[in-house]
């Protein structure tokens, strides 16, 4: 995953420029970027590792020396980016967000059309931005490349480009992920996360639409290519991923979420003594429910934010267990001889969430009931990276299912998607079982489609029924 910021003024833009993608920080923590434009100075750039450092740490002495009026920043959990490329459209920077299922054959393409070498990154992949550039470049014009890239790309791409004329923002075709502009007296920015601007002045524009390309100079925003008439936002940015002052399509991250624990609370039959979110993304849900429930909210541990701030862990997945445990911090007095209701974003894996389940009954509790908010996932995201996973049999509900059927391929998994099922209800008591909760019941897909309150063929669901 990942986030990007730009910003096209009259005076220089580097200060709004540094906080604004740092503002991005919660999507990413491997690779961080700036990349700058003036008439005066020309090109520069700079891009750090953030695997050890927070962006602001890291790029301190680059604020301070870049000068630009035109430019685009980046936080990325996968590729170094931006990239400053030259090519016979001139030269220009370019940032992307998406995932690029048939790298391989867009590859092979560009090299049959007379591309000479991709440079490889540790482990052997390819730079996903690099291959973008280089489809970019196989057009006469950047607005027809980008627009091919679109249109090649299997998967989805948001991208920016910073060339000397201004910058070209390009939502993906469908709108899985957000674009958002805002405009202050003396230019505008163009941001992944809309609340990223407000402390910086900016008020807010309007968003980009599915499939919408335009370029952002100080004086104005224009249209190159108009959006498309479908969307399918990823739902998973409100669950999780959005920062909670964001908001997407006019729908607040924050109120979704309280919407999200309302109904599940509506729905639910267990009197516990608290209601409590995992921090940080299940606390807005566990309001909800409490809100509706009348059942007291608590905070029973607290995350250790002064040296884990972030919410996203290493890569190698017995650091990311033993941090997921280290950074929770118990408060006995609200854990001990209480029957807890705990509400996660979601269960991917299960290995935290059961870490977290045993880590409240060691420290006294008498009950932990456990409500995801959002329905069971049973397919890996071919949108976007949202997970290092590399198998969906990664994912809990699959390991569950192939138990049930001795069997993980063929299976008709649309039977495990609609809670009224006997193969659904079957599936949640055996995870309930597994993860040691005392009851589980997951959000269910209709729901969650009324938190957002925008219709369901508007929104990506995949990831939770498998439909495109």
């Amino acid at each position: 995953m990942g986030g990007f910021f730009g910003a096209a003024l009259k005076t220089d833009c580097v200060f709004d420029l540094f906080f604004g993608t740092d503002y991005h920080s919660h999507l990413g923590t491997r690779r961080a970027g700036m990349a700058v434009y003036s008439k005066e100075y020309g090109f520069d750039r700079a891009i750090h590792n953030i695997e050890n450092s927070p962006f602001r740490t890291k790029f301190d002495k680059d604020v301070n020396e870049m000068r630009g009026n035109l430019g685009i920043g980046c936080i990325s959990d996968y590729e170094p980016q931006p990239l400053l490329v030259r090519s016979h459209h001139g030269t220009f920077a370019i940032t992307t967000v998406g995932r690029i299922n048939n790298m391989d054959e867009i590859v092979d393409k560009v090299f049959t059309e007379g591309h000479a070498h991709f440079l490889e990154m540790s482990g052997g992949d390819i730079n996903a931005t690099e291959l973008v550039a280089a489809v970019i470049n196989q057009k006469d014009n950047l607005i027809e490349g980008i627009t091919y890239a679109q249109e090649l790309i299997d998967g989805s791409i948001t991208m920016c480009l910073l060339t000397p004329k201004g910058i070209y923002a390009a939502r993906d075709r469908l709108g899985r992920t957000p674009v958002a502009i805002g405009r202050k007296e003396d230019g505008y920015c163009i941001s992944f996360e809309s609340f990223a601007y407000l402390n910086l002045g900016y008020t807010y524009e309007r968003e980009l639409g599915p499939g919408e390309v335009v370029i952002v100079t100080p004086e104005e925003v224009r249209t190159l290519v108009k959006p498309g008439g479908n969307m399918k936002i990823c739902t998973f940015l409100w669950i999780y991923y959005g920062y909670p002052s964001s908001s997407y399509e006019g729908v607040s991250v924050e109120k979704m979420r309280y919407n999200c624990g309302a109904l599940l609370a509506k729905r639910d039959d267990v009197s516990p003594d608290n209601v409590a979110g995992v921090p940080d993304s299940g606390i807005a849900h566990a309001i909800g429910y409490s809100n509706q429930s009348g059942i007291p909210f608590s905070r029973p541990f607290i995350k250790y934010t002064p040296t884990w701030p972030r919410s996203f862990m290493p890569a190698i997945q017995s650091q990311r267990n033993l941090i997921a445990k280290m950074k929770l911090i118990p408060v006995h007095d609200l854990i001990q001889n209480k029957r807890l209701l705990l509400i996660d974003d979601s269960i991917v894996r299960g290995t935290q969430l059961r870490e977290t389940t045993e880590f409240l009954y060691q420290s006294g509790a008498k009950e932990v009931h456990i409500r995801p908010a959002c329905p069971p996932l049973l397919y890996g995201c071919k949108y976007l990276n949202f997970s290092r996973s590399t198998s969906e049999m990664d994912l809990i509900t699959r390991r569950i299912i192939k138990e049930m059927e001795g069997d993980a391929k063929n299976v008709n998994l649309s039977a495990y998607s609609n809670p009224e099922t006997p193969e659904y209800k079957e599936m949640v008591r055996r995870i309930g079982v597994q993860l040691n909760f005392t009851s589980l019941r997951y959000h269910r897909l209709d729901d969650m489609i009324e938190s957002v309150g925008i219709d369901k063929c508007r929104l990506c669901t995949y990831c939770w029924d498998g439909k495109e």
